[in-house]
This record gives C-alpha cells, sequence and structure tokens, in this order.
C-alpha cells in the first residue's frame, strides 16, 4: 500500500484537502471499536486499513469471552501491522471496584497488549486510584489514555472537574485523552439525544483541554466526524469508529467524499 494512502490513483490524483498525517503520527489517530470481529475479518481490515488506524479497541469486557488463543492470536495480529491495542476501560473500572488492579495490568500486559484505558465513566474512582491505575499501566510498559466523561447522561462533569482530571492525567503519563461518547454516539459526552454535538458541552471541554491535540472524540456517527473535521480540521483524533467505516472516515478526512469536497472547494473559491 503507498504510504500516501493512493495506491493506484498516487500518479493521477492528489488529496483534496492535502494536509492528511501519515503514519507514526502525533495528531489525526483514528481509534477503532472492535465489538467482536474473528480473526479472519480482523485480518482483512487490517491489510487493508492498517495506514489509517492508531488504536484498536476491544471495548468493555469483550476480552473476557475470547478463547485465549484467539485472543493472544489476534492482539499480535493488530500489533504486527502497527496498530495499539488495548481493551476497554470499563473492564479496567470492574477491575479496580473487585480490588485487582495490579493483576488485571499484568494480564494486560501479558496477553500482549501494548495499551490501556483508564476510565471511571461507571463506576467512581478517586483521584489518587486514577493516577495508581497509570502509574501501574505505565510501570507494566503500556501507553495509557485515559477517558474523561460518564457514561450515564445525566452525570455530565462541570468544567473545572474536566480541566482538572484532564491535567492531572496528563501529568501521571497518560498519551492522550478520550472524550466520552460510547458506542451510540447520543445523549452523552458533547452530544445531546439526538446525536448532534451540544455546544455548550463541546465548548466545556475544548476550554478546559487547552491544547485539543492531546484529545481523542469518541465520534462513530458520521456527522460527528463530518462536524469534528469542519471545526478542527483534518487531523483532529476521533474514536470508536466502527470497523466498517474506517474507509469511509478515511475519505471523509481527505475530502475524498462529497461531504467535505465541498470544505477543499471552499478554500479554492476563497484563494482566487
Amino acid at each position: 500500500m503507498a504510504q500516501d494512502g493512493f495506491g493506484a490513483w498516487f500518479d493521477v490524483i492528489f488529496d483534496p484537502l492535502g494536509e492528511r498525517s501519515v503514519k507514526p503520527r502525533a495528531d489525526g489517530r483514528t481509534m477503532v471499536i472492535d465489538k467482536g470481529m474473528g480473526l479472519g475479518p480482523t485480518a482483512d481490515l487490517l491489510q487493508i486499513a492498517s495506514s489509517y488506524i492508531d488504536y484498536w479497541k476491544l471495548p468493555f469486557g469483550t476480552s473476557a469471552l475470547y478463547p485465549t488463543d484467539i485472543l493472544r492470536e489476534k492482539i499480535a495480529l493488530i500489533r504486527r501491522h502497527g496498530v495499539r491495542v488495548y481493551p476497554g476501560g470499563t473492564f479496567l473500572e470492574i477491575a479496580i471496584l473487585q480490588d485487582r488492579l495490579p493483576a488485571f495490568i499484568d494480564r494486560v500486559a501479558d496477553l500482549g497488549f501494548d495499551a490501556a484505558e483508564v476510565s471511571d465513566g461507571t463506576v467512581p474512582i478517586a483521584p489518587a486510584k486514577r493516577r495508581e491505575a497509570i502509574h501501574v499501566a505505565r510501570a507494566a510498559g503500556l501507553v495509557v489514555l485515559t477517558e474523561v466523561g460518564r457514561k450515564d447522561p445525566e452525570e455530565r462533569l462541570g468544567a473545572l472537574q474536566i480541566h482538572r482530571t484532564i491535567v492531572e492525567d496528563l501529568a501521571a503519563g497518560a498519551e492522550q485523552i478520550i472524550v466520552e461518547g460510547r458506542e451510540s454516539g447520543k445523549g452523552v459526552g458533547i452530544y445531546d439525544k439526538e446525536g448532534e454535538i451540544a455546544e455548550e458541552e463541546l465548548l466545556k471541554v475544548m476550554r478546559a483541554a487547552g491544547d485539543i491535540h492531546r484529545l481523542i472524540w469518541e465520534a462513530p456517527l458520521k456527522s460527528q466526524q463530518q462536524e469534528l473535521i469542519h471545526r478542527f480540521g483534518t487531523n483532529v483524533s476521533l474514536g470508536n469508529v466502527p470497523p466498517e467505516e474506517i474507509l469511509a472516515l478515511e475519505c471523509l478526512r481527505r475530502g475524498l467524499r462529497a461531504d467535505t469536497l465541498r470544505y477543499a472547494l471552499l478554500d479554492a473559491a476563497a484563494s482566487e
């Protein structure tokens, strides 16, 4: 696969938006949410799209339901394609609830995962325990992603709490902060119950974060992906993208789809 992503078309057309970063990249990362793909479909997707995937999440407790040998093989397959892979944050919350954090992190590393997610979307976790989880995961050699936000729409965080969490997580060693959006993208985080961006919630997170390049916005719906690309550019980091939507999202990022091609046309008109 050509590194620029145009493969058979590299000498015929060019990227209309012309700004897409390539791996290894600090901006414009994409996280796929895999709720139970087998080895065959996983291999097929990686063969085609590994250049466009930075993180691969086995969400909630799904990794507990794989046969152990299949899970190890799947993790190794994903890593061979240069994609970081980790179990969902809810699973870690259960480990903390059961006072099994060190054993859980040891098993994460032993299975071959190279990243971990620290969150408190369902189980209340004290800041000190959250920092401990980050430190334990990093000590095990794992890249740490943390998540800010609650899964219950009635428990939205205030700006000060969001800011404090982000600052403390980054200081403790988190690589990036995930903004909660769940797999539905509705009634949680920055989204209203219809899945539209709630302006007040978006601005709250932006003000709290300071540097939005350290954020991964969970955006499972195309309309959310398009709006975040429009607001923050091609290289905004997006997560909870369904596997079957990886190429469609990459087309949005590059202007290879009508929804964002118009951005390139508007830019061209403005420069005339």
